[in-house]
Parts: C-alpha cells; sequence; structure tokens
C-alpha cells in the first residue's frame, strides 16, 4: 500500500510540478484566482518537483520519503489559505492533493 500511495502521490504532483514549469495556462489562471502572484508559478514548480522527487527517492532511503511528504503537507496547508480566500471557494483540486500528502505521510509512518 505505502508503494502504490507514494507513486501516485508523486505522478500526481510531479504533473503539477511540471505545469508550473511550463507555466501552464491553468496553473496561471488558478494563481490570478487565489491573488499569488504569477511569477510565483515557476518556484512553487520547482517546490513541488522536489517533493515529488523526495517520495520517489524515499522508496530507497525511507527518511527522505518521510520528509518529502511532510514538507509536502505544509505545503498544501500553506497553499490553502490563499485557496480560502478566493472566491469562489473551490477546495477540491486543493483537497486532493493535501489527501494524498497526508496518505504519503501516514503510510511512510506506519510502513516500517
Amino acid at each position: 500500500m505505502y508503494v502504490a500511495i507514494t507513486l501516485l502521490t508523486a505522478a500526481v504532483v510531479g504533473m503539477a510540478a511540471v505545469a508550473n514549469l511550463a507555466r501552464h495556462p491553468y496553473g496561471r489562471a488558478q494563481a490570478e484566482r487565489q491573488g499569488v502572484p504569477v511569477s510565483w508559478q515557476v518556484p512553487l514548480g520547482f517546490v513541488l518537483g522536489a517533493g515529488a522527487l523526495g517520495l520517489l527517492v524515499g522508496l530507497a532511503v525511507p527518511v527522505l520519503g518521510t520528509v518529502a511528504a511532510a514538507c509536502l503537507v505544509a505545503y498544501f496547508v500553506v497553499a490553502f489559505v490563499p485557496e480560502v480566500r478566493a472566491r469562489p471557494l473551490r477546495i477540491g483540486p486543493w483537497a486532493v492533493y493535501f489527501v494524498l500528502a497526508v496518505a504519503s505521510l501516514v503510510t511512510s509512518l506506519t510502513a516500517r
């Protein structure tokens, strides 16, 4: 279960990272809707990419996977603030990322 959740989370977060790094119009629209500077799109893409890579490395080095999962949970907790401020409130996409990050953290802590 740990490996499946980790791979799914890494894939989903990795796709979000690539979209941000490529400055995909969806990411730009989300940033504008939430009041986040569009100039943050690429740096946030690097953060997401590091999290996804950390989850994958964590399959070989467990402590790194746990740290990466914890950092992703923190990232999405912080990302919730502009989501709440944005109108209309749409937490569906955010919730998917958050639940996957929490699941990765919980399974990485319990799999050992």
